[in-house]
């Protein structure tokens, strides 16, 4: 489950409009989002502390142009890069300060 940061609905337009989600099925405080083989649950939630404490590893199969893709969004878009343990990825934070880092599978 994602923190929202604040309302559900603002959350909602973020991962629809800049990251490409659909909504699978939505509540008063929840929601299921989906893209391509990637779901995740967001909660109308503005604790910080959970949020800029959470992290996310997603596996894609063309990182290259996901990275492209993000460059652009509202969010703060880390390198492409090869980490210290060998993995291929770049990492984002979103506007609820969780961090996303998206690997090449």
């Amino acid at each position: 489950m994602i923190p929202s940061g604040g309302r559900l609905a603002d959350a909602l337009i973020f991962y629809r409009i800049q990251m490409g989600f659909s909504v699978l099925w939505q509540s008063e405080t929840m929601a299921g989002i989906e893209r391509d083989s990637i779901r995740f649950n967001l909660v109308e939630n503005d604790n910080q502390q959970w949020a800029r404490n959470a992290s996310f590893s997603i596996a894609v199969s063309d990182l290259d142009a996901l990275y492209e893709e993000y460059r652009g969004i509202e969010a703060l878009v880390g390198p492409l890069e090869i980490k210290a343990w060998g993995r291929r990825e770049f990492h984002l934070i979103v506007p609820s300060g969780v961090c996303l880092q998206l690997y090449e599978a």
